[in-house]
């Protein structure tokens, strides 16, 4: 008898799909089978695409003059740790009773692709429909299998599944190879990974750092006035009149001391006029969540990575069948769901939303108006609503997230928000001073949020009544001292909103929308994206939210620059891949155009890596003279003179030194203070930094108690030799010997942990003996050593070994049978232990490299 294969994506919804049907017997756990129907899953991707080195043997090293690797069609392979479940898949699919296929991957790009290169590597024809699932619930289940869609629906979505695939392919592997060969040319394996998407991310969150860097604030004033009125005291802060207020410029400031100064003179303890507006404002509810918005207010409210909601929210999906598929670009609902939308409120009438629930359906709130209901404005998925299903057994975090969910689908049916609004001018002297009110007419969609103290819901600024054109008195006027402040450092919640809107930083829901077609990646890919960055070591999470990126990410953004591959850093160009993948979905792209202008692509990153053939190329002559009166040149790591003789890095404690600061650093022997150093722990810091000599030897120079306190720990003159670790200098600090390494970050931001203290259990350990220490790797025997318990003088010798620990090796003592006796200072005879080959060591202390 003829039988009907499902495979799902993975094995929890192969069973979910078989308890819906039902008519399954229990037993095996990877496959349901019955009469008519046969249920197993993949578990994600089971196969691949082959790397280069796999489909041609040539290409298994990185070289520029192998590149580019531009295969005519693509191979594929067994992922190695789900080749059992690949062949158990390859079993039923060849089965001669399976006349039928049904795709029940996930409803989406990644869910098609999943399916589509498992039957391109089966290599079976047969054939097949499509299960569209946009909830887990039983009833959503069998509606989606009364409604299988034909394979023609889906041919459109599978061609830019594969697209994307092979054009990430094709770029990762180009790009990566060719820079890392670049990179690679003078210091070792440096392998430099790019990519289509990750790249021009990267290149934002790089340019926001730079902004943050180079930035000099300014100082202004604000004044703030006090005026009593018949009624009662209100404040009031000046302003230009004259100045649009939308303008950057802030008709709130003023940047001349002297001026603010006039100003106060001139209004203090005056009598003026006073008139004000009064409007009702609006504030319309939220759209409802789709994925990136959902992930954005999780991390603004909870902290929570875009990976960690991502994973909360599949979960709530697909374990616990409490919202719908959370993958989604749309906050909009199909037309036809609207009895639907009832359903669930109605099924939150037994919740702790109960109140809110009863009050929507009671007063008929949940009309087919646009703005909820849209069929232009669904694509392959809706928004993120919530089930008809009651939760149970989910933990915290899961609680948070349905929560937020649950609150934004009922805000959505919620009337707007009323404010009363009032705009105030209080003028003296021709001098204009300015009071906003905003009070709560009507709490309309806030009330949702009004338990959890929402900032979209208080209550602001009441001002005391006034009657229109009253004189009123001036009682203060108080001066305060500001200054502008630099951009902020990327968050996970704002670094998405500028990967959705393709780097234009949009706040405006609407206009983000508008822009969401060509963003960087897609909702279900920006969270991988952005841990890739962190994994890769070119960004870092500080402080749980903020995205910094490393010495490792400008050195890279600025090779690209320097080879002319702009491509691979523009946010803009990626954001229009990423709209005609989406055009091809609809069958309004061709793929054969798009692979063609990625290959296109994929050929001029390697011509752009030949034409420049190694990192060393990379000597640009700068407007700046060393010390010596030598031009200095900057390079990717360092800035040097042509002489040779001045040497300084391009990162310092995980910050770049930009050129405009290396010459004044050169010419005023100081700079600073500087903010966006790091230390070891990844604490951020802000110090000057002095020149010491005419070598390029630098010091940290920090202000305490407005008094400027040189770092003891920043780079002494001479080096005494090779770091064990890295091969770097050692030099002399105050109380130590340290790897340059160790007060310097490297290009990746890493720093040398090598360190040695200058007195160890009360010897102390001079210049001489550090020096003998790193050339021969043991000192003189050394005889003030006191141990710590018995506080015993001792003697030894101090031995490093190749990883950079220390260790002690006593010196060897013959019995008296043997006819050798040794002496201690006092001399008394003592037994001498024998000692093991490579001596008996004690740990002293232990050096290694460390990452941050």
């Amino acid at each position: 008898m003829a039988k009907t294969l499902v495979i799902a994506e993975k094995p929890s919804v192969a069973q979910d799909i078989a308890d819906a049907l039902g008519g399954f017997p229990k037993g095996r756990k990877d496959i349901y089978e019955n009469d008519q129907m046969v249920i197993s899953s993949a578990v994600g991707h089971v196969v691949e695409l082959c790397l280069p080195a796999e489909m041609d043997s040539r290409h298994k090293q990185w070289s520029l003059s192998n590149l580019p690797i531009l295969p005519v069609s693509f191979s594929l392979k067994p992922i190695e740790k789900s080749k059992a479940r690949l062949n158990l898949l390859l079993s039923l699919l060849h089965r001669q009773d399976i006349d039928l296929i049904i795709n029940a991957c996930d409803a989406g790009r990644e869910g098609e692709l999943v399916f589509r290169y498992l039957i391109r590597y089966a290599n079976v024809n047969k054939p097949i429909k499509r299960l569209w699932l946009q909830s887990m619930t039983k009833d959503a289940i069998i509606e989606a299998f009364k409604n299988l869609r034909p394979l023609s629906e889906v041919e459109g979505l599978a061609r830019a599944a594969v697209s994307r695939s092979e054009s990430d392919w094709l770029i990762g592997i180009n790009g990566t190879r060719a820079l890392t060969a670049l990179h690679s040319h003078s210091k070792g394996f440096r392998l430099t990974s790019v990519g289509r998407v990750q790249t021009p991310t990267l290149a934002i969150v790089v340019e926001r750092e730079k902004e943050i860097l180079s930035f000099q604030p300014k100082p202004y004033w604000e004044i703030i006035g006090t005026f009593l009125s018949k009624q009662g005291e209100y404040k009031g802060k000046w302003f230009l009149k004259d100045s649009s207020e939308g303008e950057a410029n802030h008709p709130e400031r003023i940047e001349d001391e002297e001026q603010c100064q006039k100003i106060i003179e001139k209004c203090l303890n005056k009598e003026g006029i006073v008139t004000e507006e009064k409007k009702v404002s609006l504030q319309s509810p939220p759209l409802l969540y789709d994925l990136t918005t959902l992930q954005r207010e999780a991390n603004n409210r909870f902290g929570f990575s875009a990976q960690r909601t991502l994973q909360i929210a599949q979960s709530l999906y697909e374990n616990h069948k409490l919202i719908t598929y959370p993958r989604t670009d749309s906050k909009y609902l199909p037309e036809d769901y609207v009895l639907r939308v009832k359903e669930v409120l109605k099924s939150l009438s037994h919740s702790s939303f109960d109140s809110f629930s009863q009050e929507i359906l009671s007063h008929n709130w949940v009309q087919p108006s646009n703005k909820i209901f849209n069929n232009q404005k669904v694509s392959d998925h809706f928004a993120i609503i919530p089930t008809t299903n009651r939760p149970s057994g989910i933990d915290k975090s899961e609680e948070k997230i349905y929560q937020l969910i649950v609150r934004r689908f009922l805000a959505a049916f919620y009337p707007p928000a009323q404010w009363d609004v009032t705009k105030r001018i209080t003028v003296i002297e021709k001098e204009n001073f300015k009071s906003e009110g905003k009070t709560l007419r009507s709490a309309g969609w806030l009330k949702v949020y009004r338990d959890i103290q929402s900032s979209e819901n208080r209550e602001e600024d009441l001002l005391c009544p006034i009657e229109q054109g009253e004189r009123v008195l001036n009682k203060a006027l108080e001066k305060i001292a500001k200054e502008t402040k630099p951009p902020a450092h990327f968050t996970e919640a704002t670094l998405l909103s500028a990967m959705e809107s393709a780097g234009k930083l949009v706040e405006d829901e609407t206009l983000r929308e508008a822009m969401a077609k060509k963003g960087l990646g897609t909702p279900a890919t920006r969270a991988g994206i952005i841990e890739g960055l962190i994994e890769d070591g070119y960004m870092r999470r500080h402080n749980g939210k903020e995205l910094i990126a490393t010495p490792k990410a400008f050195a890279l953004i600025e090779l690209l620059s320097a080879a002319n591959i702009q491509t691979l850093r523009s946010a803009e160009l990626t954001g229009e891949w990423e709209y005609k993948l989406q055009l091809m979905e609809k069958e309004k792209y061709p793929q054969e155009k798009f692979m063609e202008e990625i290959y296109q692509l994929t050929a001029s990153i390697v011509d752009k890596a030949k034409s420049l053939g190694s990192i060393n190329n990379l000597k640009k002559p700068l407007p700046i003279v060393s010390p010596q009166g030598s031009t200095i040149e900057e390079t990717l790591y360092e800035y040097k003179s042509v002489d040779n003789a001045f040497h300084i890095k391009k990162y310092i404690a995980g910050r770049p030194l930009f050129p405009t600061e290396l010459g004044t650093l050169i010419i005023q022997k100081e700079i600073g203070p500087l903010r966006g150093f790091y230390n070891k722990k990844g604490d951020p810091f802000n110090a000057s930094l002095r020149l010491e000599d005419d070598k390029g030897t630098l010091r940290f120079v920090f202000e305490k108690n407005g008094a400027k306190e040189e770092n003891e720990q920043i780079i002494s003159k001479e080096p005494l030799g090779s770091c064990p670790l890295d091969n770097a200098p050692v030099v002399e600090a105050q109380g130590y010997y340290g790897c340059s390494n160790y007060f310097l970050a490297d290009n990746n931001g890493n720093k040398c942990s090598f360190k040695i203290n200058k007195t160890i259990l009360g010897q102390e350990i001079s210049r001489e003996e550090m020096i003998k220490l790193l050339q021969e790797k043991k000192t003189s025997l050394l005889t003030h050593f006191q141990s710590k318990k018995k506080k015993k003088n001792f003697s030894a010798y101090i031995v490093l070994k190749d990883n950079g620990k220390l260790g002690f090796e006593f010196p060897v003592r013959k019995t008296k049978k043997e006819g050798v006796i040794s002496e201690d200072k006092k001399g008394k005879k003592e037994k001498a232990r024998p000692v093991k080959k490579n001596s008996r060591s004690k740990k002293t202390g232990s050096s290694r490299k460390s990452k941050k």
